[in-house]
């Protein structure tokens, strides 16, 4: 092979190598924002459960005179409080309605 036909081909195969490496990082793009999306669906869920579990606890709680006390919301909202309380129930293993939550405060 002359030395003409070897510069072509070993530029034609560093083209290819490019090639391939800018299709493999179009796919890990394009992978990591599906999951990212099918991520955010999730915690979506995630949250409305919580915010609908600690609204049936509270509904519960009416309906049999039973009152776990007050909470304090400091520096937050009942949302991200409810999201709270259902993480802390979950990982702790306790039911939540045998937790009783005193204050949540932001920490920054």
């Amino acid at each position: 092979m002359s030395m003409l036909g070897s510069l072509v081909v070993s530029l034609f195969m560093m083209a290819l190598v490019f090639v391939v490496l800018s299709i493999l990082c179009a796919m890990v793009i394009i992978l990591s924002k599906v999951l990212a999306l099918v991520g955010n669906k999730g915690k979506q869920t995630v949250a409305d459960n919580s915010v609908s579990m600690v609204t049936k606890l509270n509904e519960s709680t009416k309906e049999s005179n039973f009152s776990t006390g007050e909470l304090k919301l400091i520096g937050t909202d009942e949302k991200t409080a409810a999201i709270i309380m259902a993480i802390v129930s979950h990982e702790s293993k306790i039911p939540l309605s045998s937790l009783i939550f005193k204050s949540i405060k932001v920490v920054e």
